[in-house]
């Protein structure tokens, strides 16, 4: 351009200032052929890169971001690791949660674990960690269902309203003064109206099975309870609460000879876990209740406050005795200020006491059944009791008797644990048990070859092959089976996948979050978590969501939905029902 006028807005100028005053700079005219010559000339620009190669780069402020494969092999080893951690402190739904996640991550990632060194290795690790130790004995379908529970007898019998007959009272008067006894008898229309009850046909049962059973644990009850200090007539809390059987379990959770809920076991040493739950062990469980009811008498220095504190918690006596400013059960009976069941609770031991000091009298027939004598080993480590029970040639049905305590067919991971083995077999099974490693307890078996049955045969039967069986008993692959032999049979456990189910539990009158928890095998903080509730307080006819492993204990099917619902709904596996309360305390 001849002459050009560059415009300028002010530097130092408002935007109104430079629109009114505008600056102008005179450029110097260029001839036309210096234009074209500068047009012509190439500009020069440094080497390539524009950045000085001797100065450092700036460090990033951001975190390194992994590519694929380091990213995945960071989130399973975190999984992997956060499993272990879990397993190793007993946790064992969460720890199957971990292990599952970390396989899940390497299966669904879309590499080959097979086709990269690195993935190989740590697939291999996992998967043989997983499934090949410990964790294959409650993998196993069978390793997630617990032992069956019986309903405890207190809960029928607490509720039960029957008429006392007068014609019991004479000989139940002479009784309370002529038998030997160590605990306080009174006899009143309350106590004769459950005398009356234990005659009917569900009551002699209940008594009479009771009276049976108490043979097995007669021993061992009283000298416990000597042991403790206490009076022996203690022993009929046990007939009214669970009539002598290890596997009964309250509406409200609580379980055992002895009826412990949760919180009250731990207290006194119970513990409760995954794969035990010592609630459920005869003696440890008289331990603690002998235990318990020295402090509770510690505290009330009367036996009916202290049983009635052991069934409802010493909290709710104590805000009885302050209300009435009476320390005796009987009034606080008459004023209505205990619970029902705590109320009809001191009356149905006193009835059951005079029965079975007299049962006779009452044509109760019941031979005690004799006392069970037992090995005691220490596996030091899980093993599956079916091949304890092969070991020993006993069912698995004996084993569970013996170790009520025991949730699975695994013995838990605690080199402390006992196991009882019948009288006479312990040497046996320490013997036996020493031809198969010990990481293998959970996975092998052992099998007593029948007539007619080749190394084919078994092999099918446990889905090995027969180099297996061959390689593991050190046969010759063509070798004639004695019949009576044992094998050692290298099994693996079934690798299928166990998945939580969603079980709907309807909440009945007397049920607490704790109990329901307890009886699902859940932590009532998850409990709470799945239904968003704020605090621990249900209300009857609430319905809540529970995520169990194996479905609901005494599950009925969902009711059926209407038609125009149906196809949108999403089906329930099960309604569990409550039922009235039972135990809150103890």
């Amino acid at each position: 351009m001849a002459a050009g006028v560059i415009v300028l807005a002010g530097g130092g100028l408002g935007c109104e200032d430079a629109a009114k005053k505008a600056v102008q700079a005179r450029v110097p005219a260029l001839s036309p052929s210096t234009t074209a010559a500068a047009q012509l000339v190439p500009t020069s620009l440094p080497p390539l890169p524009l950045i000085d190669p001797s100065r450092r780069p700036p460090a990033s402020l951001l975190p390194r971001v992994l590519d694929g494969k380091d990213y995945l092999i960071q989130k399973v080893q975190e999984k992997f690791a956060s499993g272990e951690k879990n397993f190793k402190a007993g946790h064992m739904e969460a720890a199957r949660k971990d292990f599952d996640d970390a396989v899940d991550w390497m299966l669904e990632s879309g590499y080959d674990p097979d086709g990269d060194p690195a993935l190989s290795v740590l697939f291999h690790h996992v998967v043989d960690t997983v499934y090949g130790y410990e964790l294959q004995a409650f993998r196993a379908g069978e390793g997630f269902s617990e032992a069956p529970a019986v309903p405890a007898p207190i809960d029928e019998v607490a509720e039960v309203t029957v008429p006392a007959d007068p014609r019991l009272k004479e000989r139940a008067e002479e009784a309370a003064k002529s038998l030997s006894h160590d605990l306080p008898l009174t006899v009143n229309d309350q106590v004769l109206s459950f005398l009356n009850f234990f005659q009917t046909p569900r009551g002699r049962t209940i008594v009479e099975t009771g009276l049976r059973r108490s043979g097995r644990y007669r021993e061992m009850i009283s000298r416990v309870l000597r042991e403790e200090g206490l009076p022996q007539d203690l022993i009929y809390l046990a007939q009214a609460e669970s009539a002598f059987q290890p596997l009964a379990l309250s509406r409200a959770g609580a379980r055992g000879i002895w009826q412990f809920v949760a919180y009250r076991g731990q207290q006194y040493g119970l513990h409760h876990t995954w794969w035990v739950d010592e609630r459920q062990d005869p003696e440890k469980a008289t331990r603690a209740a002998a235990q318990h009811l020295r402090d509770l008498y510690g505290i009330f220095g009367d036996w009916y406050l202290a049983m009635a504190a052991y069934n409802c918690g010493p909290g709710n006596v104590q805000k009885g005795i302050e209300r009435t400013g009476y320390a005796d059960f009987w009034e606080l009976y008459k004023r209505k200020v205990l619970p029902r069941e705590t109320k009809n609770y001191v009356p149905i031991i006193i009835a059951l006491t005079l029965i079975a000091k007299d049962a006779a009298h009452y044509n109760i027939e019941a031979e005690p059944e004799a006392p069970v004598p037992s090995d005691i080993v220490k596996p030091g480590r899980p093993i599956d009791l079916r091949l304890v029970a092969e070991t020993i040639d006993v069912d698995v049905e004996t084993l569970r008797a013996l170790n009520p305590s025991l949730l699975r067919t695994a013995t838990p991971d605690d080199p402390s644990f006992e196991l009882r083995l019948p009288q006479g077999t312990g040497e046996k099974f320490t013997a036996e048990i020493a031809a198969i490693p010990p990481d293998k307890w959970t996975s092998w078996r052992r099998h007593r070859v029948e007539p007619g049955e080749t190394l084919a045969s078994i092999a099918k039967k446990f889905r090995v092959t027969i180099a297996a069986i061959v390689e593991a008993n050190n046969l010759e692959r063509n070798s004639a089976l004695d019949s009576g032999a044992k094998l050692t049979i290298p099994a693996a456990q079934p690798l299928s996948e166990t998945k939580r189910r969603l079980v709907r539990y309807r909440v009945r009158r007397g049920d607490t979050l704790g109990g329901i928890a307890d009886r699902f095998s859940v932590d009532s903080e998850d409990v709470r978590k799945w239904n968003r509730l704020k605090s621990n307080r249900v209300s009857r006819g609430m319905v809540l969501r529970i995520y169990t492993i194996g479905g609901a204990p005494e599950a009925v099917p969902a009711r059926t939905r209407s038609k125009s619902k149906r196809k949108a709904a999403t089906p329930t596996p099960a309604v569990a029902t409550g039922a009235p309360a039972g135990h809150s305390s103890h």
